[in-house]
C-alpha cells in the first residue's frame, strides 16, 4: 500500500528544514515549467506510465533520508513511492502533485534600510505569485493577496497587528485573487485601481492618493501598460510594490485581454510607466507581484533595488521603439487559463472546491 504525504506536511518539513529527498519523476518538458525548489529531477514519467520503475529501480538516494516522490496530479508518483519502497527506502507520494502544490508557500522578511514598517514576502512557492504584509505599530496592509485568507490574518497575529487595508496593484490573470474575501473575514478597507472592470463595491485609487498604516505611508502611482488600470505602491523611500509592472529581471507582457495593436499602445504606456518607477530613489527596494522562478524555502526576499534593476533596464529603455519592439517580439505563450481567471476575479468570486486545476502551472505574466 502506497505511503503519501500532504502539501501542508511537506510543506512544513522544507520551511522547518527537515531532511528530505523530493523527486520528481515528471517529464524534463513538464519540470521546465515549474518545479518544487530543491527537487531532483528523475525523469521516469514514460517507464512509469508503463509500470516500471525505469532509473528509479538503479538511481542512488541516501538512505537516512524520507523521499517523496512528485507527479503532475499524484498517480505516476504513487508508482515510483512503491517501486523505492520496495527497495527498501522510506518514500511516500505527494498527494495531488504539483497541482496541489500551486497553493503552497513560504515567507521572508524584506529587510529595508530606514523603512518606517517592516514587510514580510510571501511566496506560493511553486507558481511564484509574490503577495506582502505591511505592519507599521499595531496596523497593517496586505498587497495582492494570492493565498488563504488566514495565511494573512495568522502572520498579522504574529505581528501584533489588525489587517486595516486590502489592496491590488491590478486585476490578476494567473491567480485568482483573495482580496475580496481577506477584506471581508477581516473587516478591512479594500482598495483596488480605478476601473469599470469588476463587478462588486471597493474604494478606488487614484494616482498620488495616500494609504496611512501606522506610521508608514504608501504613496499610488500610475503604472499602466501590463494592464490599463495597473498601479504600484510607494513605501516611503524605502520600498515600491510594482505589481506585474517589473520583476526583477523582466517587465509585464501587455498582450492579455488585448488585440495586436492594443498591446503595441500597452507596451508604449508602459514604457513611460517605467521610466516613472526608475527616477525613484536609486536604493528603494522593488518588490513585484511574480517571480519566474521557484522560490526556495530559504527567507531570501524576492527583491532588487531600483539601481539593481536599472543595470538592465536601461538598454531595455533606450527608446520607446526599441522597447516596444523588443517586447511584443517577445511575448510567451498565453496562460490557457487566463480567460477564466480573469472572469473570476472582475465578479470577486472564488470557486467552490478545488482550485488546483484552474490555477496550475508556472505564471507567465513576465517577459525578459
Amino acid at each position: 500500500m502506497t505511503n503519501h504525504i500532504d502539501v501542508t506536511t511537506l510543506r512544513d518539513w522544507l520551511d522547518e528544514g527537515k531532511p528530505v529527498t523530493v523527486v520528481d519523476v515528471r517529464s524534463a518538458d513538464a519540470r521546465a515549467e515549474w518545479s518544487i525548489p530543491g527537487s531532483i529531477h528523475v525523469d521516469a514519467y514514460a517507464e512509469l506510465k508503463q509500470g516500471s520503475p525505469g532509473p528509479l529501480a538503479i538511481e542512488s538516494f541516501a538512505p537516512d533520508k524520507p523521499i517523496v516522490t512528485v507527479c503532475n496530479a499524484g498517480k505516476m508518483s504513487e508508482i515510483a513511492a512503491d517501486a523505492l519502497t520496495e527497495r527498501g527506502l522510506d518514500a511516500r507520494s505527494l498527494v495531488g502533485g504539483m497541482k496541489a502544490w500551486s497553493l503552497a508557500w513560504n515567507a521572508a522578511r524584506v529587510f529595508l534600510i530606514d523603512a518606517p514598517a517592516q514587510v514580510i514576502q510571501i511566496r506560493r512557492t511553486g507558481k511564484g505569485c509574490l503577495s506582502y504584509l505591511v505592519t507599521s505599530g499595531d496596523e497593517a496592509v496586505v498587497i495582492d493577496p494570492s493565498v488563504s485568507a488566514d495565511t494573512y490574518q495568522e502572520l498579522a497575529r504574529r505581528a501584533n497587528a489588525r489587517i486595516k487595508y486590502v489592496l491590488e496593484t491590478h486585476i490578476h490573470a494567473d491567480h485568482l485573487s483573495r482580496a475580496r474575501q481577506l477584506a471581508t473575514t477581516t473587516g478591512a478597507v479594500l482598495h483596488l485601481p480605478a476601473q469599470q472592470r469588476v463587478a462588486f463595491d471597493f474604494t478606488p485609487l487614484a494616482n498620488g492618493d495616500r494609504i496611512t498604516v501606522g506610521n508608514a505611508t504608501l504613496t499610488v502611482l500610475n503604472t499602466p501598460g501590463h494592464t490599463m488600470e495597473s498601479v504600484s505602491f510607494v513605501l516611503e523611500k524605502a520600498a515600491v510594490f510594482t505589481g506585474d509592472t517589473l520583476f526583477i529581471n523582466g517587465v509585464g507582457r501587455p498582450d492579455l485581454h488585448a488585440d495586436a495593436d492594443a498591446a503595441r499602445h500597452r507596451a508604449r504606456l508602459l514604457y513611460k510607466s517605467l521610466q516613472f518607477i526608475r527616477q525613484l530613489d536609486p536604493h528603494t527596494v522593488v518588490l513585484p507581484a511574480h517571480t519566474n522562478k521557484p522560490t526556495p524555502f530559504d527567507g531570501r526576499a524576492v527583491a532588487a533595488t531600483i539601481a539593481e534593476t536599472s543595470s538592465w533596464l536601461d538598454e531595455w529603455l533606450s527608446s520607446e521603439t526599441a522597447f516596444v519592439d523588443r517586447l511584443v517580439s517577445r511575448l510567451p505563450d498565453t496562460p490557457p487559463n487566463f480567460v477564466k481567471i480573469v472572469e473570476l476575479n472582475e465578479r470577486g468570486q472564488l470557486p467552490i472546491g478545488d482550485v488546483t486545476d484552474l490555477e496550475a502551472g508556472a505564471n507567465r505574466c513576465a517577459v525578459s
